[in-house]
């Protein structure tokens, strides 16, 4: 693993390297994407039916055999272990009562001039969910994605995920029918992007697009952004743990490796300003490396991609934390909840020792869709906010309209715009 220490010479520069992960490629690809959502703009389903024939290792001839039927869905629930559907239902729960939490509301306020304004909060009319299916299935994602939908009160969810050789994973089919979901497809990676972007015969035109994927996939998501509305360009997943002498070390290795076993392209970060600890740390991470069933993976991410922080101190360590802007930031130290309060930039904070990244990915409440490569600075997790959208209200009455004109007439007449002035001017 790659470490770094403060008192390197080089440690701005090699950790500047590290801050600066989340730019992403995607010159070569964005060719390649322009061409597929070009296609299905052109062609719809028929591009659609190509597309997956040339990337996915199966060749539907129509549309219709894109649609998952809903009793695809119903059998996968019925074959479902009780255990698994008990745990999806305890993430469900758990999910929906933190974003009920995050519901705005429309409100009017009653000037004292008389004038009347206010907010109304509407959901948008159609959501497209993107369900990654590559290297693993993910039924947590469908559920972070389809909750904060289904509580915004999103009429009409699409739902797009891989099917490799056409088949699609059956817990994830489980999960569809316990969310209620009705339009579902066999579809991945730029393909899905731009066929709920623009509409197909058989997809529906979308207004907003959330969920995580491959480069490609966050490479037509910003190319179709501002046809649609997107959730935000999201990368390899990452981890990053502030840790001191308080911690178990073999469980910090354990949650590094969390995030490593994801992606030959994930990150993980330890900070600590104890030197002993991040050997001992690293040991563990090594030892525990060779138990894991997708241990080629995690070995490539830790080679690659993974560091070792040494830092001055706690102050300096919430400096190089705040730098990083983690997509999961655990702070495993007995003072966690001192921390917070620094912690500027993060997708998630983890606070203590019995809270591992985890709990997070599945079941704590809040979203596990994060911004990644350091645009936590700009970026927020997924939330209800992603799927509604905000009207401003404004109702003037004539005495309150005569008092505001000569400001609104002078505004209008230095900016040069004699209507805008007229259309004030008119109703004295």
């Amino acid at each position: 693993m790659q470490i770094l220490k403060f008192s390197q010479p080089d440690f701005d520069e090699k950790f500047s390297i590290l801050a600066n992960r989340g730019e992403m490629d995607m010159s070569e690809v964005m060719p390649k994407v322009a061409s597929i959502i070009a296609e299905i703009r052109k062609s719809g389903d028929k591009a659609l039916c190509e597309q997956i024939a040339r990337f996915d290792n199966w060749e539907p001839k129509s549309g219709s055999q894109l649609k998952i039927s809903t009793d695809e869905m119903k059998q996968a629930w019925d074959k479902t272990d009780e255990k698994l559907k008990e745990a999806l239902k305890i993430a469900y729960e758990r999910i929906k009562a933190y974003h009920e939490k995050q519901i705005e509301k429309s409100w009017l306020s009653y000037e004292k001039d008389g004038a009347v304004l206010g907010q109304k909060i509407t959901p948008v009319d159609r959501a497209g969910l993107y369900i990654p299916g590559g290297k693993a299935a993910y039924p947590s994602s469908l559920l972070m994605n389809a909750v904060p939908a289904i509580v915004a009160g999103v009429g009409d969810i699409s739902v797009c995920t891989p099917a490799v050789s056409g088949e699609v994973n059956a817990l994830l089919l489980a999960a569809m029918h316990m969310l209620g979901i009705k339009n579902a497809y066999k579809v991945g990676g730029a393909s899905a992007v731009a066929a709920m972007a623009y509409g197909t015969d058989t997809i529906s035109k979308v207004d907003v697009i959330t969920g995580p994927g491959n480069i490609y996939v966050a490479t037509a998501k910003k190319m179709v952004f501002g046809d649609v509305n997107i959730d935000m360009i999201a990368g390899p997943s990452e981890i990053g743990v502030i840790a001191d002498s308080s911690c178990n070390a073999h469980n910090i290795a354990v949650d590094l490796l969390s995030q490593a076993e994801h992606d030959e392209i994930a990150s993980s970060f330890l900070i600590t300003f104890d030197e002993e600890l991040a050997k001992e740390i690293e040991a563990e991470m090594m030892s525990v490396l060779a138990t894991l069933k997708r241990e080629k993976i995690a070995r490539a991410s830790v080679e690659n991609k993974a560091a070792i922080i040494i830092a001055m101190d706690k102050a300096h360590a919430i400096v190089l934390a705040n730098e990083l802007a983690v997509e999961h930031l655990e702070i495993a130290t007995n003072d966690a909840w001192e921390y917070l309060p620094h912690i500027k930039h993060a997708g998630a904070v983890f606070l203590g020792h019995f809270t591992p990244e985890a709990v997070g990915d599945y079941l704590a409440g809040p979203n596990h869709t994060l911004p990644t490569g350091g645009t936590a600075r700009f970026f927020s997790p997924l939330g209800v906010n992603n799927f509604i959208k905000r009207s401003s209200v404004i109702a003037m009455n004539e005495k309150t309209l005569r008092e505001l004109a000569p400001a609104c007439m002078a505004l209008a007449s230095a900016e040069g715009l004699g209507a805008h002035e007229l259309s004030i001017k008119v109703r004295q």
